[in-house]
């Protein structure tokens, strides 16, 4: 089946054609390692997850190379490793940066994996490639791409008339709408960093313009070189990132490689909003995926909100979605119990072949698993006396489609074993508006009082309530509650 793919580069939905079919690579910006990573963070952790799955599935898994890097040299991180040294911490400046990062990234990997996403093929730490960085900054030199100021080497924007055809504005336009670093040493103010100057307090490495550190941007491009070549299939990132990263990106890489051509696609995933807003901590909706972990929400009911929106479409994280994702989930895993997955469903891969549409796919799923029940003549609690003859091969087809989209896979299963406390939640929010009305609030207290005997945490705000296991929960105790 033909994988179509919009391409931000031409503004066009694709077909898909690797430059080699057996050898399809694919290059996405990961994190800068200085802390955990937020809700946002983990769209396009997802989004790409599933064009990974995508072309596995198509292509072959031996034939598919997936590189998602650490940035694990930032200014952030830098400042973050100052701050506890300045606090007191007596160790090195280095070996804080090394174990804040070492820290991050594990942390990283615990809450991604626990939302379903596979680890890619490669996973380089910028650090690990400062002499491939270094090579490609004295190519760009030598070629007049770049030159060396105060002890720092800048990239000439305009020496690339390209420059500006990734987000589609003029190099003029850009300096009118943008803030742009204003420096002395800078030609033009367009003018990027490719390599700056370290101080004694901050980490650095011996270069032919004396000891320093990479700009971002270099990183990128010398690691996606190193480890796809020249020219490669897919490049992706969050449409944050469009400009000046890739834009900056794209013109480092095809002044140092001209032979090459760099990343033949380019895709961005729209950004998160929390309940209708921008996600900022100043209006108290900022979460790390880890907050939503703790909370008691499943990495697959996380992953399944996320896959509910097209990630060319802006995603609303919402409370009421995150429901409707576990009572699917729920349902889905008792249906399925001890069908084994053969292979997915043709409407399943016609949705993902179109431009990764995760939200049809969801959807036509979502009617595929309620027809399913209904055959069987059952409930959607009790399953039994299946009597049509086709209803297992279409319930193992339905199983891979949706492993196909890294739900109901058997390392996410353990919280499904978990008790549904929605209903409890519904009922306590029924009380308390009652209660509201009347001014008597003794059976919202009473219902609080026995939810926290069975071992339940109870949180309440204006807009929410909100329940979550805790030590010594006892699910006997919920049932003569409801």
């Amino acid at each position: 089946m033909t994988i179509k793919l919009y391409n931000s580069k031409t503004r066009q939905k694709q077909d898909f054609a690797p430059l080699d079919p057996s050898n399809v690579r694919m290059y996405v910006c990961g994190p800068t390692v200085y802390d955990r990573a937020h809700l946002g963070n983990a769209r396009p952790v997802l989004v790409f997850d599933v064009l990974y799955r995508l072309l596995r599935h198509t292509y072959g898994a031996e034939a598919v190379t997936y590189v998602r890097n650490f940035t694990d040299v930032d200014d952030k991180i830098n400042a973050s490793a100052l701050a506890r040294q300045q606090a007191g911490d007596p160790r090195t400046l280095e070996a804080l940066i090394a174990e804040r990062t070492d820290e991050t990234i594990a942390w990283y990997h615990a809450d991604m994996d626990a939302l379903g996403a596979l680890r890619p093929n490669h996973e380089p730490r910028a650090t690990g490639f400062i002499g491939p960085m270094i090579t490609m900054i004295e190519k760009l030199i030598a070629s007049g791409h770049a030159y060396a100021a105060a002890g720092h080497v800048l990239f000439r924007v305009r020496s690339y008339q390209n420059y500006g055809a990734l987000s589609g504005r003029s190099v003029d336009d850009m300096i009118a709408g943008a803030r742009v670093e204003v420096a002395p040493f800078k030609e033009d103010p367009m003018d990027f960093v490719l390599w700056k100057p370290s101080s004694a307090q901050e980490p650095g490495w011996d270069s032919p313009w004396g000891r320093g550190r990479p700009g971002w941007h270099i990183e990128c491009s010398a690691m996606a070189y190193e480890l796809l070549g020249d020219t490669f299939d897919i490049h992706g990132g969050g449409l944050d990132l469009q400009f000046p990263h890739h834009e900056n990106e794209i013109a480092q890489s095809a002044c140092a490689h001209p032979s090459g051509s760099f990343a033949q696609v380019w895709m961005h995933n729209e950004m998160l909003q929390v309940e209708g807003k921008k996600m900022s901590k100043s209006l108290g909706n900022f979460f790390t995926v880890r907050d939503l972990l703790d909370k008691g929400y499943a990495g697959e009911v996380i992953r399944f909100v996320m896959l509910s929106t097209h990630y060319r479409k802006p995603m609303n994280w919402t409370e009421a979605k995150a429901r409707e994702a576990e009572r699917a989930l729920r349902k889905w895993r008792r249906l399925l119990v001890g069908v084994a997955p053969t292979r997915p469903m043709n409407e399943i891969e016609v949705y993902l072949s179109d431009d990764l549409n995760t939200a049809g796919a969801l959807s036509c799923l979502g009617h595929i698993g309620q027809a399913l029940y209904q055959r069987n003549n059952s409930s959607w609690d009790v399953l039994e006396n299946v009597s049509d003859s086709n209803w297992s091969k279409d319930a193992s087809e339905f199983l891979a489609s949706l492993q196909l989209l890294g739900l109901l896979t058997e390392e996410l299963s353990v919280w499904a074993d978990l008790p549904d406390l929605y209903p409890y939640a519904d009922k306590l929010t029924e009380l308390r508006q009652f209660a509201l009305s009347t001014k008597d609030f003794s059976q919202v207290d009473a219902f609080k009082a026995a939810l926290t005997a069975a071992g339940v945490e109870v949180r309440m705000s204006k807009s929410a309530v909100e329940l979550t296991p805790s030590t010594g929960f006892n699910p006997a105790k919920l049932d003569a509650l409801l």
